[in-house]
């Protein structure tokens, strides 16, 4: 039976995520301009099955088809009526997945709008984010994962949002890219440190970075994560690399070997938590595991 996931990642032992679902949702025939989320309620065996498939690899804990489930990304296929639904069906699609042993930490994207702009308000954020934590929870989520950011305040509005609304832990991660200056940066020019103050001040019980980097680019970043993040417990997803074009196709460089042998780096550099993000496989998370269970030896 599982012990709730904050006290797990504060127990010594280092916690293994799951990879990438875009990319075993293509295929299994995902088609472009399809809705993702839709596969929730029309092939929920199909979705169940990729939780699955993390778990057979060693997952500690499998994430949700939702980044865009929130109403403004499901309003583009005019599917914001069916926000608990579609939500609801995924979460239990991972829960069914993870039986009582493994964590589900439920996926939540951004929404696609900016603050700074007035394109949304704060109000608006907050209860398109309210209305899915608490469709996860209905599901049987254990944690919503806030992931992707890239502004925060639309973070905290997420992050307040499921606090009010739902009792499930929060994580909650930013994405960064290189500046000329040498300096990893949020899209909105927010340093690693400032996102994971400002997440804790807000309320969320873990904190890191997902995608836009490989691992290699994101043993820095945790440093700086951790520099802020007092005691509290680091996620990190990285990349399989960065992407490159070969005969007209986007691949993923990093092998599952590489992966493995930079999330030794990432654990020292003080990571608590470690899964993959796009172009990661089942491969990768295996390879995560063998690394994980080398660190946890002598761990009670």
């Amino acid at each position: 039976m599982r012990n709730r996931l904050t006290v797990a990642a504060k127990s010594g032992r280092v916690l293994v995520s799951d990879g990438a679902w875009g990319t075993f949702l293509q295929k299994k025939g995902l088609k472009q301009g399809e809705c993702p989320e839709l596969w929730n309620i029309d092939r929920f065996d199909d979705v169940r099955d990729i939780a699955a498939e993390y778990i057979k690899a060693g997952a500690d804990m499998v994430q949700t088809n939702t980044l865009g489930g929130n109403s403004f990304k499901l309003g583009h296929y005019g599917l914001s009526d069916r926000v608990f639904e579609i939500n609801q069906a995924a979460a239990r699609a991972s829960r069914d997945a993870a039986g009582e042993d493994i964590w589900v930490i439920a996926s939540m994207g951004s929404s696609g709008k900016l603050l700074i702009t007035g394109e949304v308000t704060e109000q608006e954020l907050y209860d398109a984010f309210r209305d899915q934590a608490i469709a996860f929870e209905s599901g049987g989520a254990d944690a919503v994962c806030i992931e992707t950011m890239i502004d925060i305040g639309e973070a905290e509005q997420a992050i307040k949002a499921v606090k009010e609304n739902t009792n499930l832990e929060i994580i909650c991660t930013f994405t960064f890219d290189l500046t000329p200056k040498g300096e990893y940066r949020t899209m909105m020019g927010a340093l690693p440190a400032q996102t994971a103050k400002a997440a804790i001040g807000a309320g969320a019980d873990i904190v890191g970075t997902n995608c836009s980097n490989g691992s290699d680019c994101m043993i820095e970043i945790v440093r700086e994560i951790k520099s802020a993040a007092g005691g509290v417990p680091i996620l990190v997803q990285p990349n399989a690399g960065l992407p490159v074009n070969v005969n007209g196709e986007v691949v993923f460089p990093e092998t599952p070997e590489e992966t493995g042998a930079a999330a030794a780096v990432l654990i020292k550099a003080g990571a608590n938590i470690i899964g993959g993000c796009c172009g990661t496989t089942p491969k990768h998370i295996k390879a995560i595991r063998a690394t994980a269970d080398s660190f946890n030896r002598g761990v009670k």
